[in-house]
């Protein structure tokens, strides 16, 4: 089913080889949706797929109790620590 056209959405050209593009707009039949409705239920998901597994941080139940306790309990700056903060121009 084509979509609504309304001001919220933009443009974006996409070049494929033709039996791509056959094979694409089948599936989408298939489907019954238009071949920009079954792309982007396709890509979307994908899309944040990617992006959570890039922003996400995954540890294990040691390291995020290691990281908790630095936290609570941090080192004493070493020599080399107190060097760089000591080389740090006052403007920061």
């Amino acid at each position: 089913m084509p979509r609504p056209a309304d001001d919220k959405t933009s443009r974006y050209q996409l070049r494929m080889p033709p039996a791509q593009k056959v094979m694409i707009a089948r599936a989408a039949a298939l489907q019954h949706k238009d071949m920009a409705d079954f792309i982007l239920d396709k890509i979307v998901p994908e899309a944040e797929a990617v992006i959570q597994a890039a922003e996400t941080i995954k540890l294990s139940d040691r390291d995020f109790m290691r990281i908790l306790d630095l936290l609570e309990h941090p080192p004493k700056p070493n020599a080399k620590l107190r060097a760089a903060i000591a080389a740090l121009p006052d403007t920061l």
